[in-house]
């Protein structure tokens, strides 16, 4: 992670950490690094969702853009996804203002290149030089214009997903999905009520610039749960903010995770002949039943650091065209350049009705071992996360828990990359003793922090 970037872009809470004079340095210094084609006047896209500052957010971050001379363009509410898929359709970069799944306080900012690519670690600190060294202010008919993008635009992208659709029978299907009061409240209703599903209904559709992510959504499953208990659909989807994750929820009430998702897409390329050498990308936190069902059905399983970046950039190594993350991440690498959730819906849909098969009984037989993830957040912030992650004692704490696990668990602490977070993972041979070993993990971060 560098000075500004994490994982995933700058996040923050705004006005805190990511305030309006960062939101202008960036938007200076990307223009001039991104958009530095030559000949031509450059073009920004930039695209948000709805918590309150994003707004607030996309003035300051434009005004940097426009000083810089360059051009934005206003998609306005968008998913990440389509806003890296719009890249392509006549600009240099595109800005994603959102801070994922995150509660709404937080804020953030999400950069693509001309190919719809997040940035690499090279480009990301070009950036944050120029941030802290500045940038040469454009004047007279150098400095960028603003404009909003045409409304068809934004349509092109929901085109592009109804193209992903099968054309096989949807007819039969009832769904339900949540849209986390986020992103995807702009394009979801319109983009499934054109597929030719039987039934739609839509949760959490309302969004007010502060319920995004509340109680709802992809961090919120239990919302969708409730609704699905009805018994009146067939499958549901919940969204994160931005909509570049999707969680599945079966007609049972079973939750359908990322590595799950990961697994059932895997078997079907497999077996179809589409899967780019005939491997998928995971992550370290993958559960560890996904190595099994790889081996069951033939294909290979490579893990990666958690992070989207991180899983793209094992799938380029490896030529994978599919890869995922626990937290409901789908990179469908021959349609998209980043995580789409709405994509994931529908080629989960396609799956059901070329098989047959319910939601249940697609991940019936994905072996699963129990797994805790509990997390602790700290009021230090990322340097008191960074100081204990280094700490020696904690090394050697994680060493004794795994050894008394043996071979028949494992343990992962890692830090948030977004956040002042540090997350404990433990597979174990029952949840029971999972849970135990991660609170003894918890309160031993906990001492940690007091000393």
């Amino acid at each position: 992670m560098g000075k500004y970037f994490g994982t995933d872009g700058v996040r923050g809470i705004a006005n805190v950490e990511l305030d309006c004079s960062m939101a202008y340095r960036i938007g200076q210094a990307s223009a001039a690094v991104l958009a530095d084609k030559g000949g031509h006047k450059a073009v920004l896209f930039v695209g948000k969702d709805t918590r309150v500052s994003s707004d607030m957010l996309e003035a300051a971050l434009i005004s940097g853009i426009t000083s810089a001379g360059a051009d934005a363009v206003l998609l306005g509410v968008a998913p990440t996804p389509a806003v890296a898929m719009l890249v392509n359709r006549g600009a240099d970069a595109g800005v994603m203002i959102s801070a994922s799944h995150n509660p709404f306080e937080y804020n953030g900012l999400k950069l693509f290149s001309s190919g719809g690519y997040k940035l690499s670690d090279e480009i990301e600190e070009r950036i944050e030089q120029l941030m802290d060294t500045g940038v040469v202010h454009k004047t007279g008919a150098d400095i960028g214009r603003v404009r909003r993008a045409d409304e068809m635009l934004l349509d092109s992208y929901e085109k592009s997903l109804l193209d992903a659709a099968a054309q096989g029978d949807m007819h039969g299907l009832n769904v339900l999905i949540d849209c986390a009061n986020g992103a995807a409240c702009a394009t979801a209703p319109s983009l499934f009520r054109r597929l030719p599903l039987n039934r739609c209904d839509f949760l959490s559709g309302s969004p007010n610039g502060v319920n995004i992510n509340d109680k709802c959504g992809s961090t919120y499953i239990k919302t969708l749960q409730d609704k699905m208990a009805s018994g009146r659909f067939d499958v549901g989807f919940s969204f994160d903010g931005d909509a570049d994750r999707c969680l599945v929820v079966s007609e049972r009430g079973d939750v359908v995770d990322g590595d799950m998702l990961l697994a059932v897409f895997a078997r079907a390329m497999q077996s179809g002949g589409t899967l780019g050498a005939g491997a998928a990308v995971g992550t370290v936190v993958s559960n560890s039943g996904m190595d099994l069902y790889a081996r069951d059905y033939g294909f290979q399983f490579h893990r990666a650091d958690v992070g989207e970046r991180n899983v793209l950039e094992m799938m380029r190594e490896t030529g994978a065209n599919l890869g995922g993350e626990s937290s409901g991440h789908m990179i469908f690498l021959d349609d998209a350049t980043t995580g789409d959730g709405q994509l994931t819906a529908i080629k989960f849909l396609n799956i059901m009705t070329a098989t047959g098969k319910t939601a249940s009984e697609l991940i019936s037989d994905i072996p699963r071992y129990p797994q805790v993830m509990p997390s602790y957040k700290l009021t230090g912030g990322a340097e008191e996360r960074d100081a204990i992650m280094a700490d020696p004692s904690l090394i050697e704490e994680i060493e004794r828990q795994q050894k008394l696990l043996g071979d028949e668990g494992r343990v992962l602490v890692r830090p948030s990359g977004t956040e002042p977070i540090i997350r404990v993972l433990v597979e174990a041979k029952t949840e029971e003793l999972a849970a135990e070993k991660a609170e003894n993990l918890i309160n031993f971060i906990k001492s940690l922090k007091l000393t």
